[in-house]
């Protein structure tokens, strides 16, 4: 389905691919990997005396045409610093942001408007969870918010696991409360464990994310069939429309009814359909976000 302008809404990414911004031979492979987004990582993935390499190795890869993501350092820090100067005058290949350690709405605020491109919130630390609606609405080029488990932890003087549950909780509310889409989840740092990844990764979305950070490219194909909507639940989404259409009501009908099955049904209800099946008609390569739903597209 697509609105009445005609333009469809952009897909929310199933996988975030990082690749290391001094390492041009990986930057090749991650580009081609089948990843929804690649992102050129100047921050953890990138040893303090490679930094600069690295800017230089994200502005040629921007400026040769490719589209990518970056992630920056803190823009408190005076590695932030350097990279916003940096891509501030970077080509228009430049999809977004991702902005770590972040805390301060403020600070995203300036990158917003130093950058004028997509700016994604990292939330890694007690503050930041605690503000996480404040920095989903903090500007309107806010795309996304997500976590950064590894850091949380560890500020958190916790092993991770179900003890990050709540964090967790509070970024989906956050950015489904700022109208953002589902976030997707932080890395799964067990390259080999794949069985582990796509578990994690379902588990992931019966909590409300969507998708994931990706460390690896053998971790793209497993994050991509575990985001495919379930059989089951798209057939029930196609009879439960069907039934509507019978029924001669629109989708967007607030009258409540029982179906074929003796199920109860409303607004919500049928929205959920809709969405399930706007997944399964992507093929998954697109995640609706729920209030494109109501705005009549997927």
């Amino acid at each position: 389905m697509t609105p009445a302008g005609g333009v469809p809404p952009d897909p929310v990414p199933r996988t975030w691919l990082y690749v290391p911004g001094d390492r041009p031979d990986r930057i090749g492979k991650a580009l081609a990997s089948g990843a929804d987004r690649v992102v050129l990582d100047l921050e953890d993935a990138v040893a303090p005396a490679g930094k600069q390499d690295a800017r230089r190795t994200v502005l040629n890869t921007l400026a040769a045409g490719h589209t990518a993501y970056v992630r920056i350092n803190a823009p408190a820090t005076p590695d932030g610093a350097d990279d916003l100067a940096l891509l501030a005058s970077a080509p228009g290949t430049l999809a977004g942001v991702r902005v770590p350690k972040a805390e301060d709405p403020d600070e995203l605020r300036r990158v917003a408007e130093a950058l004028g491109v997509p700016v994604l919130p990292i939330v890694e630390s007690a503050l930041g969870v605690e503000n996480a609606l404040a920095l989903a609405t903090a500007h309107p080029l806010v795309a996304g918010i997500s976590l950064g488990e590894a850091d949380l932890a560890a500020d958190l003087r916790v092993r991770g696991g179900d003890a990050l549950a709540w964090p967790r909780s509070r970024v989906v509310v956050a950015a489904r409360a700022a109208g953002l889409p589902s976030p997707p989840q932080s890395v799964w740092t067990a390259v080999r464990d794949l069985d582990g990844l796509r578990a994690d990764t379902l588990a992931g979305q019966r909590a409300g994310f969507f998708g994931r950070s990706v460390i690896h490219p053998a971790q793209i194909p497993v994050v991509h069939e575990a985001c495919v909507p379930d059989p089951a639940d798209v057939a029930w989404a196609r009879d439960l429309m069907s039934q509507l259409t019978e029924r001669g009501s629109a989708a967007g009908s607030s009258a409540a009814w029982i179906d074929s099955s003796g199920r109860f049904v409303d607004k919500a209800v049928v929205e959920r359909a809709a969405w399930l099946l706007a997944a399964a008609e992507t093929g998954a390569t697109a995640h609706p976000n729920r209030d494109d739903i109501k705005k009549g597209h997927p």
